[in-house]
This record gives structure tokens, C-alpha cells and sequence, in this order.
């Protein structure tokens, strides 16, 4: 496998051992069986493999990283313990034996990608699940690259965390990420915010692919399944050089499954999930196929949802609300003997209903009467990426190439005012419609036991496409980058990462004019173990150099004046934090501030295509956590403040830029009930009171939110999981901080669903 394999660690904690709960071990390996015990062929894959006698936990981090293999040992064994040296042209089965010499440790393949280790008394159930009370290093692997690669401010999360959020849409997803503001209710409305930064002011990928969706301002942003999630990694703030051109405020990386996720070898099977929410009586059902045969591998997946508007908290019907979702994803791949592996998928995501006339917005009072309250809709985002990597790296040559092109497309009616004394508005029909045709090849130089260097060149071609019947007006951008970004361990506790991008962009505007302009992007980030394995020191800085981006589709303008030219868009992001564990214990805190210069903010009018902003984000973040044999609980605090040209943002001024946040406070438990196969958990949002908000603005008001579950997987049973949920167990009537409006006294905000009962039951077959 890629030896650019890092560990995915829960936020703040890059490269380190991470405590899991019972119940997320067990539900992220739900459906393994006695077969995945079988010698897998990453573990036949012979490689180049360099470890120096360490630290057991600091060698099974280099290990995964080397081999590309996810980890999971029990907390109890892997304390205290030292490493034998590992070096030379080894399988990675030989390279873990050496390594675990003398330990008293044994070691188990789960599946193709993934190990458990266990002590004299064994960790590892018969069924080849993970037993509850691991500690996953939660490796990522796709097409021989890597998902977790250790940032000072990186979150992963991971296929265990998945499954116990069981997320229905993007604002589920990043429950518990109190950095991480998912505004709007329905999918087709939301926009994330890392640290109060919109996230198209981030470097944004699925699958690798680029994505550009800065489509309306009244639409969400990348509409996403997460039900074809296998893994979601955010840099917030300092992003390394490979994530990719345009990382001003981070970067979010999607990576969806493939086949080997379900199947450890050659074999045919299928997963089936149904789920039914009360409120609005939405049902949603997911059915996939999967094989592996001979080297081929594929996977078809398919999810569609429909339902009726849900109720708020106030018990009043949200109208607009109703799901209407269709998704599908398909991959194909082949592995030859040689290692070097072809993959081609295809993702794509519909939404088509009558929603809000502006979408992420309830209402809005004092509007023109002909104005209807609702209007049709249809979001279509789909993406399709080749790549091309090695699952059997060998020292200089791990190289990895992808080829994608994404589109978003958004069609509503334009309503016009009416002529003369009629009342009937005029209408037609409006397109939005944003792509981008990428790529990238780099290779992973291993440096043996130092680490490694990845170098690299990328592309893109992204448009921006508005049209109906009175005028057409577009803006392109295309861009080519080179990178390098080096990520070493020169001592024993220290890990240093530093990188170096030149990009170089074209950029034409809606009149036909061109302009083209370069920068260059630095950064590095490091940690130190002041106290090995009990106190770690975390730092990172990075100047970003985004070039012209591109205005939003439905307010660009033909007749735009653009003066000189726009100047490139550029950000300054430092984080410094610490990281304290012992016992079960860990107490984290990180301090960040991003500032975004010549951000751009266009408007339709004539004179505003050049219009930029200065965008600057800043606070801190606490966590607290704690995790024993079958659970763990985890508190964490943010505190985050926006300011947009030295004022307080507001969510108008804001767009596409950056939105109000305040203080957020976020605790989520679980615990696992080994003897009967339950496992429940709850999750607790508390948003503060806003009041230090925009001259002319209102307050922002604060709410509490509740969710809890328990969830059944029958012992003998396995393949199959029961689930009940509810979700804002108080009733609360609310719209998440990051909803677009609250602080103008003339919007009804999109209020999100009150108190709902959701029933999930899947198999695997």
C-alpha cells in the first residue's frame, strides 16, 4: 500500500493514538466475518519498509503510514511497550511480526486494509469484529493515497464515526465539531463553515476531484450523500500544499467506499438500509451491490428519499421541506499483480422540490405579493474521477494520478414583476451551472524512517455558466500548480511537516476580458512531545495564494466592469495548541486565526465584479475527554469571532465568505453493552447567545439541542443492525448559528425539524 498512509486521529490530535468507544469499533467493522481472518493481499504486498525500535504506539503510526494498513489495539496492550526495529524489502504480514517481537502482541487481518492487534487475553472476537475498548487508528486508504496525513488542525472522520452518527445530511455529519457550522436545514440548502469560513474559500474534494458549486447564494453548496461516505477530513485553517490550489481557509476532503470496503477478497454481496424520520414522514431506503473478482472490483450504490414537510419545535409545518433526494455512486477498479491500480467512478446527487423562494431562507416579510411562498427547485451535482495509484509502493516510486471533471447544476423560475394590470408574475425558466475539469499526478518519495517528500503538478479548468431567456453571462478560470510537501520525523519526538506551491492562473471575465496572474503558498506545521506519549506541543503557519474566484452563477452580470482587473484572493492561517492524554484522559486546546485579503464579494451591479472583502476569523477550542473499556464521553468548547472589513459579519454580507459563530459548546458519549450487543450514545449542542453582532443587527439567539440513540446488533446475527433515534429531544424550535438571516428582524429563518423519531434497520448479504 501508499507509504503516504498517516494516521487519522480524532481533531487536534494528528499522527497520535486515539481512544475509541466500544460501540464505534464495533459498529465500524459491523458486518466482518471469521473469513476476514484470512491472509489479505496488502499483507502479501511487498514493499520497501524502514522503522527504527520506538515506542510501540510511535511505531504502529509509522507502520500504517509505510504500509497503508488501518490499525486497532486494544488500549490496554499497547502502553508501556517498545518496538523491534523493522528494516528491508518486507511484506507488510513480516514487517508487523518483526515489529510486535517480544511484545507478547498478536495480530489478526480484518480485512484487505485493516489489523487488529491483541494481548495474551485476545481483543479480537470470534466473529472478527473489533472488540469494544480499541484504539483505532483510524487510516484511510484510497487508491494507494492517503485520507489522514496529520495537520495541526485536522479533523477525520472516520468509517467507525459514521456509523455511529449515522448522518442523514452534511449538518449530522460534523455533529460534535463545534469548529465545523453546517447552516440550513435541508441538504439541498446547506453550507459548511470550518471556523466560521464559508467553504468555498477552501480547497473542497470528493474523491480527489476538485469541486467548484459556488452556484446561488439561496442553494447550498457541494450537496453530498453521506450514506457513500467512507471517510471526511478537514484542515481547518493550515492546509499542506498537496490538498490542493485554493485552500485559503483549509481544505475538506470526501472520500466515498469502493468495494473493498465491504468484501476481503473475491466474492459477491450486497447492503441494504431503510430508515423512517416521523417528522414528515420521510422514508429513506439504500440498496447496494458489490464483487471482487480477480483483480476487478465494483460497486453500484443507490439511496433515494421522500417525505412531506417537517414540523419545527413551535409545531408549526416548515413549508418547503419535503425530500425528494435520488443519489447513486458506482466504481469500478483493477489491481494488477504489479500493484498498480485503475479506478473509475461515478457519483451523482439529484434534489427536485418545491422549497422556499429562497431556498436557505423561511420567509422573508414586506415582499412583493406576486412573489409566490414557494418555487420549484432542481439541484443535480455529479462527479466522475479516474485515478491511477500503487498498492505496493516500493521506497521513491508511489505515485498517484487523478483525471476528474464535477458539475453542479441549479434550475428555478425567475419571476419578474407583472406587466401592466395584470397580477400573474412573469416567468422562465433560469440555469446555473458551475464544472471543473482537473487533475493532478504526484509521487510519494519514502524517505525510510525520516518520512517522506510528496511532489506533485495539478490543473484545473473550472467555469461558471448563468443563463435564461433575456442574456447569458459566464467567467472562467483555469490554473496550473506545483507542489511539494515534505512531512518528516527527524528525532524520536518530533514530527515536522513544510511545503511550497507555485500556481499560476488565467482567468477571463463575462465581458471576454482576460488576465492572468501567480503567487506562491507556503506553510509548516509541527509537533513535539514535550512528555512522550502524555503532553504534546502543536504549531502550524501558511500563507495561501488563491488567485481571481470565480462570482456566484445567478448574480453575475454581462455588463460588469471590470476596471484594471480583480485582485488574487491570499491568507495568512497560524494555529498553535496543546495536547495532554494519560489514563483515558485527554485534555486538548488550540488557539487559530485566518485572514482572508481581496476575498471576493461581487454583486450584480455594473461597478461590483471587482468587489473584495477582508475576511478575518479567530478564537480557540477546548475538548476534554475520557474513554474506558465500552464507552468514552467527550466535551469540547469553541469560541469562534468573525469580522468582515474590521466589522461584526452578518450572514448577508457574509456570503460566501464567512458567517457569525459566538461560543458552542458540543459533548457526545456512547457505551457498549459487550453481553447483549447494544450499544447507545446521546449528543448534546449548546449555542450561547450572540449579541456582539453587526451595527443594525439583531441578536443571534442561542438554543440547546439533544439527540440520543441506542442501537441493537443481535450476537449471533451479526450482518444485521436495528437502530432508534431521537433527534431534539426538547422540542427546540431553532435554526443552526450558521442559517443564513437570523440577525435581520425581517426573515423567518429555515428552522430545523423538531422533535423526531427515526427507526433505521440495515443488512449485509
Amino acid at each position: 500500500m501508499s507509504a503516504d498512509i498517516a494516521i487519522a486521529t480524532r481533531p487536534a490530535r494528528p499522527a497520535t493514538l486515539t481512544l475509541m468507544l466500544a460501540g464505534t469499533a464495533l459498529m465500524g467493522c459491523m458486518a466482518m466475518t471469521p473469513a476476514l481472518a484470512q491472509s489479505q493481499p496488502a499483507a502479501a504486498a511487498r514493499g520497501i519498509i524502514a522503522i527504527p525500535s520506538q515506542p510501540l504506539s510511535a511505531a504502529l503510526i509509522a507502520f500504517s503510514r509505510q504500509t497503508g494498513i488501518e490499525i486497532v489495539v486494544p488500549s490496554s496492550v499497547a502502553a508501556g511497550k517498545r518496538s523491534t526495529a523493522v528494516s528491508g524489502p518486507l511484506t507488510a504480514q513480516a514487517a508487523l511480526g518483526q515489529l510486535l517481537a517480544g511484545t507478547g502482541l498478536t495480530y489478526r487481518f480484518t480485512s484487505a486494509t485493516a489489523v487488529t492487534i491483541a494481548g495474551a487475553s485476545g481483543a479480537v472476537a470470534s466473529t472478527g469484529a473489533i472488540e469494544p475498548g480499541a484504539i483505532e487508528l483510524d487510516t484511510i486508504t484510497v487508491a494507494g493515497g492517503s485520507m489522514a496525513r496529520g495537520g495541526p488542525s485536522e479533523i477525520l472522520i472516520g468509517p467507525a464515526d459514521l456509523a455511529r452518527i449515522n448522518p442523514s445530511d452534511a449538518r449530522e455529519l460534523f455533529s460534535g465539531q463545534p469548529g465545523v457550522k453546517v447552516g440550513g436545514s435541508t441538504p439541498m440548502s446547506q453550507k459548511v463553515y470550518v471556523n466560521g469560513v464559508e467553504e468555498t474559500n477552501l480547497a473542497v474534494t470528493i474523491d480527489g476531484s476538485r469541486q467548484n458549486n459556488k452556484v446561488f447564494h439561496h442553494n447550498g453548496t457541494t450537496l453530498i450523500d453521506p450514506s457513500f461516505l467512507r471517510a471526511v477530513r478537514v484542515d481547518a485553517g493550515v492546509a499542506p500544499a498537496d490538498a490542493g490550489p485554493g485552500a485559503l481557509g483549509g481544505a475538506i476532503a470526501y472520500e466515498t467506499k469502493d468495494a473493498r470496503d465491504f468484501l476481503p477478497g473475491d466474492g459477491v454481496g450486497g447492503f441494504a438500509k431503510s430508515q423512517f424520520n416521523t417528522n414528515g414522514a420521510v422514508f429513506t431506503n439504500s440498496l447496494s451491490g458489490y464483487g471482487r473478482q480477480g483483480g476487478f472490483d465494483i460497486l453500484g450504490y443507490g439511496t433515494f428519499a421522500r417525505g412531506g414537510n417537517y414540523k419545527a419545535g413551535n409545531g408549526q409545518e416548515v413549508l418547503g421541506t419535503k425530500s425528494d433526494l435520488l443519489s447513486g455512486l458506482l466504481k469500478l477498479g483493477w489491481e494488477a499483480p504489479s500493484g498498480d491500480r485503475f479506478q473509475i467512478s461515478h457519483e451523482r446527487v439529484r434534489d427536485d422540490a418545491l422549497r422556499p423562494f429562497r431556498g436557505n431562507i423561511g420567509f422573508i416579510t414586506g415582499r412583493p405579493v406576486w412573489e409566490p411562498r414557494l418555487r420549484r427547485y432542481e439541484i443535480d451535482r455529479q462527479n466522475t474521477v479516474l485515478s491511477y495509484s500503487r498498492t505496493t509502493a516500493l521506497g521513491w516510486w508511489d505515485p498517484k494520478g487523478v483525471l476528474a471533471y464535477s458539475r453542479t447544476n441549479v434550475d428555478t423560475p425567475i419571476f419578474e414583476r407583472p406587466l401592466g394590470a395584470s397580477t400573474v408574475p412573469v416567468t422562465y425558466p433560469g440555469t446555473g451551472t458551475t464544472d471543473s475539469f482537473n487533475g493532478k499526478f504526484e509521487n510519494r518519495f519514502g524517505l525510510g524512517s525520516l518520512g517522506s517528500l510528496t511532489a506533485g503538478v495539478d490543473f484545473y479548468k473550472d467555469k461558471a455558466l448563468y443563463k435564461d431567456r433575456n442574456f447569458r453571462a459566464d467567467e472562467k478560470a483555469s490554473n496550473a500548480g506545483l507542489y511539494a510537501q515534505a512531512r518528516l520525523t527527524p528525532i524520536e519526538r518530533a514530527r515536522i511537516s513544510f511545503g511550497l506551491r507555485g500556481d499560476r492562473q488565467w482567468f477571463t471575465g463575462t465581458t471576454g476580458r482576460e488576465w492572468d496572474n501567480a503567487g506562491l503558498s507556503r506553510n509548516i506545521s509541527g509537533e513535539f512531545d514535550l512528555i512522550p506519549e502524555h503532553l504534546t506541543l502543536k504549531a502550524g503557519y501558511s500563507h495561501v495564494w488563491g488567485g481571481i474566484q470565480l462570482a456566484e452563477n445567478f448574480i453575475m452580470n454581462p455588463a460588469w466592469n471590470y476596471g484594471t482587473g480583480i485582485r488574487p484572493a491570499t491568507s495568512d492561517n497560524v494555529t498553535a495548541g496543546l495536547v495532554a492524554r494519560w489514563q483515558g484522559f485527554t485534555l486538548e486546546g488550540s488557539v487559530f486565526r485566518t485572514v482572508l485579503d481581496h476575498a471576493r464579494a461581487a454583486r450584480y451591479a455594473a461597478a461590483s465584479a471587482t468587489l473584495t472583502r477582508e475576511v478575518e476569523s479567530q478564537g480557540y477550542e477546548i475538548g476534554l475527554g475520557y474513554a474506558w473499556e465500552d464507552g468514552f464521553v467527550r466535551a469540547k468548547y469553541a469560541d469562534v469571532d468573525v469580522r468582515i472589513d474590521n466589522q461584526r459579519a452578518d450572514s448577508d454580507t457574509g456570503t460566501y465568505l464567512a458567517t457569525p459563530i459566538g461560543r458552542i459548546w458540543t459533548l457526545t458519549a456512547a457505551h457498549t453493552f459487550k453481553p447483549y450487543g447494544v450499544t447507545i450514545g446521546a449528543d448534546v449542542e449548546i449555542v450561547r447567545d450572540y449579541k456582539k453582532v453587526a451595527p443594525g443587527s439583531q441578536p443571534l439567539k442561542g438554543y440547546e439541542v439533544v439527540n440520543a440513540f441506542i442501537e441493537y446488533k443481535p450476537l449471533q446475527l451479526q450482518n444485521l443492525t436495528f437502530r432508534a433515534e431521537v433527534k431534539n429531544l426538547l422540542d427546540q424550535t431553532y435554526a443552526d448559528r450558521a442559517t443564513y438571516g437570523q440577525e435581520f428582524g425581517t426573515v423567518t429563518p429555515l428552522y430545523q425539524p423538531g422533535r423526531s423519531f427515526v427507526l433505521t434497520a440495515s443488512s449485509r448479504f
